[in-house]
């Protein structure tokens, strides 16, 4: 396994918990992109990216976790993550499934991630890559 694989799989130990808190993986200055889904954005910086994450789990009851189903390492500096995203949505306690099937795309340069996109619809991650399910 890489020394950017073995990063991003880290980085899952801990989403898979539900525990967002460790950011030692990020650059100071990371480009954070929601390419998709409920509240797309860019964010710039560690403070910026903890911003967003805190508006994205803010609609969400304890228990959000993300679950790696399959990682891919596209080149030297790229690894993809198809994702599945649950939790329970705080206002209707409904279990959020709909966000199964999503996918991120970590940029790593000198072993902190750089850039980090997140897609809620995992189609639009593989389209964006030019590749296929």
């Amino acid at each position: 396994m890489s020394e950017n694989l073995d990063l991003v799989c880290s980085i899952y130990t801990d989403w898979e918990r539900g525990d967002y808190s460790r950011a030692d993986w990020a650059h100071p200055e990371i480009e954070y992109v929601v390419v998709d889904g409920p509240a797309p954005g860019h964010w710039t910086g560690l403070a910026s990216m903890a911003a967003a994450w805190r508006e994205i789990l803010r609609f969400v009851e304890r228990g959000a976790r993300a679950e790696a189903e399959e990682y891919q390492e596209l080149d030297a500096e790229r690894v993809l993550v198809l994702v599945h995203n649950s939790g329970r949505a705080k206002v209707s306690g409904v279990e959020v499934e709909a966000m199964r099937g999503g996918a991120n795309l970590f940029h790593i340069r000198h072993g902190t991630v750089n850039k980090l996109f997140a897609y809620f619809d995992r189609d639009c991650a593989l389209a964006d890559l030019g590749l296929k399910e």
